[in-house]
């Protein structure tokens, strides 16, 4: 039984600790937990959209083709699935006091996006019997980074949607973190569905999903720590021309931080903790 929970809960886990140990100002804990929880309701809610469209007849679950795959990919998983993690997401944080800093959308879509995962591995070991720890492995290196590198993307545009002052960008980003992580998800699970999942295939397949997921999480990071430090620092007029905006009591604390951790000389150097 601890091996089965393990198997189920740690690659989640592991991820979840990279993300929330380079906060500087970590989250409150129950709210984190409480993100975790909506990620295993959107599983739920996921299905409120799947299973109809696979009652019509719209995609199948053992396709055939590649156009078969590509429906179910996209039909079947990508689109009900981040549109219901993205539901999940808006409700934790449209009236959550702590979500105050750009990095703080990273952390709670990615708590909701390894809930989902973690929810989603315990179902399919049950189903998987006696051969759980094969399963699990598999998991461990393809569905598990590809929820969170999903993940990553709907949060970083989520706080860029929720913290920007420029309406055009608000509209570009609201629609980027519900169409970025469908078309990424989507992608995936077409390559799973096509390849045949050959050894050699799969192998090369889960070096390079690792790789992205971590050049994904460092690049999106790093962005928002520079554009925190760019406004802080007044680059370009941005912070003296929003002082208002980022002074309320709502986004006080969105940029300070991160400039006075990161920006250690004034140059334009990231580094990193």
């Amino acid at each position: 039984m601890l091996m089965f929970l393990l198997a189920a809960v740690l690659p989640a886990a592991i991820l979840f600790w990279y993300v929330y140990s380079r906060d500087i100002t970590p989250e409150p804990k129950k709210v984190v937990l409480k993100g975790f929880l909506y990620g295993v309701l959107a599983t739920f809610a996921s299905t409120l959209i799947s299973g109809p469209l696979l009652s019509a007849g719209v995609f199948t679950e053992e396709p055939a083709s590649f156009l078969d795959a590509v429906k179910t990919a996209f039909l079947g998983a990508a689109v009900p699935e981040e549109t219901a993690k993205l539901l999940m997401l808006w409700l934790l944080l449209r009236k959550c006091a702590d979500f105050d800093e750009r990095y703080d959308g990273i952390v709670y879509a990615a708590a909701v996006g390894l809930g989902f995962a973690t929810f989603e591995n315990i179902l399919y070991l049950v189903a998987s019997g006696a051969g759980f720890f094969q399963v699990a492995i598999s998991r461990a290196f393809l569905a598990v980074p590809g929820h969170f590198a999903f993940a990553v993307v709907m949060g970083y545009y989520y706080s860029r949607q929720h913290f920007s002052w420029n309406e055009d960008e608000k509209r570009g980003a609201a629609l980027k973190m519900w169409l970025y992580p469908v078309l990424l998800h989507g992608t995936y699970d077409t390559i799973c569905f096509t390849s045949g999942l050959s050894e050699s295939l799969s192998v090369f397949f889960t070096f390079v999903l690792l790789l992205f997921c971590f050049w994904l999480f460092r690049r999106t990071r790093n962005r928002i720590i520079k554009e925190a430090a760019d406004n802080t620092s007044g680059k370009g007029g941005f912070y003296d021309d929003h002082k208002e905006f980022y002074r309320s009591p709502r986004h006080e604390n969105n940029f300070g931080k991160d400039y006075r951790y990161f920006y250690l000389n004034g140059d334009d150097s990231v580094d990193e903790q």
